[in-house]
């Protein structure tokens, strides 16, 4: 009976290819089903900076990603998304990665910068202005640590390296079982932003005692650059210099309050925008007051222009200077009571002038006082750095634990008691060079700058980020307003035919790394299927053969008597 059944089914198989196709169908299907696109994981990353400034392009010029992600140890990265860590990157192998094609680069950066070893915090700083010094094509992004993404570096590590393996059969096999991703972002191609206004903010507090007084300005700019805008948060460039000038704004709006102490000297604040765009802001602000009105402080007697920049750490003050004062002048008043107060109240500050000429064939000016030394304005910058080319001043890694407070504290009150003794001439009166002015309840409150401090670092203020509805500007109004009169904003927007700087978007993405498997793997299933197919038609051609086999195979031997 089973003899005459297995013919009658391989008699059935061979006769209808029908009834062949219905049976291996099932088969064919479970085995080529394909693999969901899992999502892997989807987290936030912040593209490098995008602009261009006097004509000149910098920084990445797309922000489209759609491709696999590799790491730099692959022997292969064109095309292909590479992944560093910070703790491995240098500019080496990102310049390895740019002369193989490779379709873009993300770079992983710690949560907390501030427990990144010093020396490679110091590396990644100085390596920030050779990433923008020309334009990248391919996309340029940073991301932030997360479990889920050092498990897809980790794994694409795993299948990079496996392509120095001993044997070919290896990297086959390696190859083939390994998890890809393919790395996705969800924002369109960047784009200029048109009519982006840069907001500076400008207050005062009159002099009394006649109406030629001379004037005092004090100027902060406070924008912070990186390399990253959405990871700029420029603690000590210049959160610093933003700080101690709005305490300096408490302090003088108390003293101009009492008539016995209010001076006969004008003063001028100046929070400005753009600064780290060639100091954008403050060339319209001296433009609008010296060529577009007839009445202006800075038209008038402009004693010095004081230009705070980066005093958060350290113990040396540098005032920088474009053409040495004349002795007799304000500025060098200014220079003296600055050396007065230094040496006498604080000998452990090193105090020192550092001159340098403006040059007008550089692409960016190197300090915001030679903006206003272009207009035969005396002016100078007080700073911690001796060198506008440090590279603490354009760094992610400017961070809130990079500014001592204490010491910010000390700057604030060697550049108040310096200004005092200037305005009230307490040398020329013969006062003690010990003397201290803000002491008691007119003392520098640390806790504010603390507090000031601490707010303009929570959160980026990059010049791209910050328009005129920005809670940064209304926070800074709001501020000035408290202490000073005439508190207006200015506004500065790029020329529609030639602009000085333009702005782009798509600085802020969402990336999505699907789990994918390598086109080997593809090639490999397809060899089973057709393995399997072959298999399956030998068996059907010859199941009556195959049958007989078997039951040869499986019947029972008869008992032998």
């Amino acid at each position: 009976m089973f003899e005459e059944a297995s013919e009658v089914f391989e008699n059935m198989l061979k006769a209808s290819f029908p009834l062949t196709f219905i049976v291996l169908l099932p088969a064919v299907l479970f085995l080529v089903s394909p693999l969901p696109a899992e999502a892997a994981h989807e987290f936030t990353v912040y593209r490098m900076q995008q602009y261009d400034l006097q004509g000149q392009a910098y920084g990445t010029r797309s922000s489209v990603l759609n491709t696999e992600a590799r790491t730099v140890e692959a022997d292969v990265l064109s095309r292909r998304c590479v992944i560093m860590r910070l703790l491995d990157f240098s500019y080496e192998k990102y310049q390895k990665a740019l002369r193989q094609s490779a379709g873009a680069v993300v770079i992983i950066l710690p949560q907390n910068m501030s427990t990144m070893p010093q020396d490679i915090v110091q590396q990644f700083m100085e390596i920030e202005p050779e990433l923008l010094a020309t334009e990248t094509i391919v996309p340029v992004y940073f991301a932030l640590e997360e479990e889920e993404l050092l498990s897809i570096y980790e794994q694409t590590l795993t299948s990079s390296s496996s392509q120095g393996l001993a044997s070919a059969a290896e990297v086959l096999l390696h190859t083939a079982t390994a998890n890809g991703f393919q790395m996705v972002t969800s924002g369109a191609q960047s784009k200029a932003v048109s009519d982006w206004a840069i907001t500076s903010l400008e207050g005062r507090l009159a002099g009394v005692g006649g109406e030629d007084l001379p004037t005092i300005v004090l100027v902060a700019h406070y924008d912070s650059f990186g390399v990253a805008p959405w990871l700029s948060y420029g603690a000590d460039s210049n959160g610093s210099g933003v700080s101690v000038l709005l305490e300096l704004a408490r302090l003088f709006s108390r003293l101009y309050t009492y008539k016995r102490t209010h001076a006969a000297y004008n003063l001028l604040f100046f929070v400005s925008g753009g600064g780290k765009f060639n100091y954008q802001g403050t060339k319209r602000w001296l433009e609008d007051n010296l060529d577009h009105t007839d009445s202006s402080l800075l038209q008038d007697n402009v004693a010095f222009v004081l230009c705070l920049d980066t005093l958060g750490s350290s113990d040396s003050l540098h005032l920088h200077v474009s053409k040495p004062p004349k002795e007799g002048s304000p500025q060098h008043t200014l220079l003296k009571e600055l050396e007065t107060v230094s040496s006498s109240q604080y000998p452990e500050v090193k105090f020192s002038m550092v001159h340098k000429k403006i040059n007008l064939a550089d692409d960016t000016l190197a300090w915001e006082h030679e903006r206003f030394g272009i207009r035969r304005l005396p002016a100078f910058t007080l700073s911690h750095l001796e060198s506008h080319r440090s590279a603490a001043r354009s760094s992610i890694m400017d961070v809130r634990t990079q500014v001592d407070v204490q010491t910010l504290s000390r700057n604030t009150k060697i550049i108040a008691e310096a200004l005092a003794r200037v305005i009230y001439n307490l040398t020329g009166k013969g006062a003690p060079e010990d003397l201290q002015i803000f002491t008691e309840q007119m003392q520098v409150q640390e806790e504010q700058l603390s507090s000031v401090l601490d707010w303009l670092t929570s959160q980026p203020r990059a010049a791209q980020l910050v328009d005129k509805e920005s809670p940064v500007v209304g926070t800074l109004e709001y501020y000035l307003s408290r202490y000073l009169k005439d508190v207006k904003r200015h506004y500065v927007k790029a020329d529609k035919r030639d602009p000085e700087f333009v702005f782009y978007d798509q600085l802020k993405q969402v990336m999505n790394a699907y789990r994918v498997k390598p086109a080997i793997f593809d090639l490999l299933l397809a060899l089973c299927i057709a393995v399997y197919l072959g298999v399956m038609y030998l068996a059907i051609q010859n199941f009556g053969l195959l049958y007989s086999v078997v039951r040869k195979v499986t019947q029972p031997k008869a008992k032998q008597h």
